[in-house]
């Protein structure tokens, strides 16, 4: 297959080491998983993008090279109000629709439909592919219906993601996945729990303070404070707990993250919403860290319980879980990430619903070339017999040509 894929336009790929920004991470994989099963793909991104697969830049600066550039770009009302960061997704995407109509491409792939949804359907024969990787909302059905078109299909991160709107273009579900030799392995363990994730209400990070001083364990909390209303909800409910038990570390890098996270005696995950999928379950997995976590989201989809840790319904209940962690088998946890969350593993099921999306329209295609040849023949047998039915003696004919 051809694909062309875009993230976004303003943000270069790999992303800056500072911006916390997974979507192009899993992007990046996808790709590169695809080109090693035999695909050409060619990334869209703006310049200074040094991807592992062919990067298409057309000369566009990027407008993100840093944490405090992304800041700056999504929290400024002026360059929001004058969008900014879609115009420069329209631009690379406007260039890969008009190559796809061109033939240089079977599907086109973009892992955020909002920035480009409106182009769509001005090439209706280019087969469209969206990623939804953030929390559906009231206004995806909303956009949908306004600008969907056969030719656009969405793919969800998990089962789950789909309950809050349901009647998207489904073409598949395909879960995260991540390279386990990029999270190192460690049998053993230190006697520390650890949480890692944006300092938000929604990630949990005071209930794992909670539990952490019910069960009298030590806690690391590692993950940036990305807004002002942020910083605010750290300052009420971590700040004060900080202590030589409950520490917090900030932001650190994938290697750095990865080293704490082989390390630690389990990976708290009491989320407060239904997050789509989470890519720090695997993460710890990988690294052999079991993970404790509360039924939201898709960590039902993800974690076997009992297994690979425990999914419990309440901040008690993960307390009492930390008493069974000894059962755990920290290979049991790997395993169970090399078997169903690896690249490969990712790269297989967007190959398998690429495909199928490419078959349906060649089907398409087909039954309407099959109709216009069956239609053109019944013309022309029909205007024959009209021919012969003003001969003297002729009678009868065909009947009408079915509308």
């Amino acid at each position: 297959m051809r694909i062309a894929m875009m993230v976004r336009g303003f943000i270069p790929a790999p992303r800056p080491v500072d911006v916390v920004y997974s979507p192009l991470d899993v992007a990046l994989a996808i790709a590169e998983g695809l080109a090693k099963r035999g695909h050409n793909v060619d990334l869209y991104s703006p310049s200074g993008s040094n991807a592992k697969v062919a990067t298409k830049t057309r000369g566009l600066r990027p407008l993100v090279k840093s944490q405090a550039d992304m800041q700056a770009l999504t929290h400024t009302t002026d360059l929001i109000a004058h969008y900014m960061p879609g115009l420069w997704d329209h631009y690379l995407a406007l260039e890969m629709f008009k190559r796809a109509s061109k033939g240089h491409y079977d599907l086109l792939h973009f892992h955020h439909p909002e920035s480009i949804i409106s182009l769509a359907g001005l090439f209706p024969k280019v087969p469209v592919v969206y990623t939804m990787h953030d929390a559906l909302h009231n206004w995806h059905p909303d956009i949908f219906k306004l600008f969907t078109t056969p030719n656009q299909h969405c793919i969800s991160i998990s089962n789950n993601q789909r309950e809050d709107a349901p009647d998207l273009p489904y073409a598949g579900t395909v879960h995260n996945g991540i390279d386990p030799k990029a999270w190192p392995f460690s049998r053993s363990h230190d006697n520390y729990l650890l949480f890692v994730g944006r300092i938000a209400p929604e990630k949990g990070i005071k209930e794992a303070v909670e539990v952490a001083e019910a069960s009298g364990e030590r806690l690391i909390i590692i993950g940036p404070i990305l807004s002002p209303e942020h910083q605010i909800y750290f300052d009420e409910y971590v700040k004060p707990h900080l202590n030589d038990k409950i520490s917090y570390l900030g932001y650190k890098t994938h290697e750095e993250t990865a080293n704490y996270f082989k390390k630690a005696k389990a990976l708290l995950l009491p989320l407060q919403w239904e997050e789509p999928f989470g890519l720090t379950m695997i993460e710890s997995l990988a690294c052999g860290t079991p993970v404790i976590a509360l039924r939201r989201g898709s960590v039902p989809e993800v974690m076997i319980n009992g297994i690979t840790g425990f999914v419990v319904n309440s901040v008690d209940q993960m307390v009492d879980a930390l008493k069974k962690l000894p059962t755990i088998r920290r290979q049991d946890c790997r395993d169970h990430v090399i078997a169903n969350f690896s690249i490969e593993k990712m790269a297989a099921g967007y190959e398998a619903t690429f495909k199928k999306i490419l078959k349906e329209v060649r089907f398409k295609k087909t039954e309407r070339l099959r109709k216009a040849i069956s239609n053109n023949l019944y013309n022309t047998v029909h205007a024959r017999q009209q021919t012969l039915l003003r001969l003297p003696g002729r009678a009868g004919g065909l009947p009408d040509l079915p509308s």
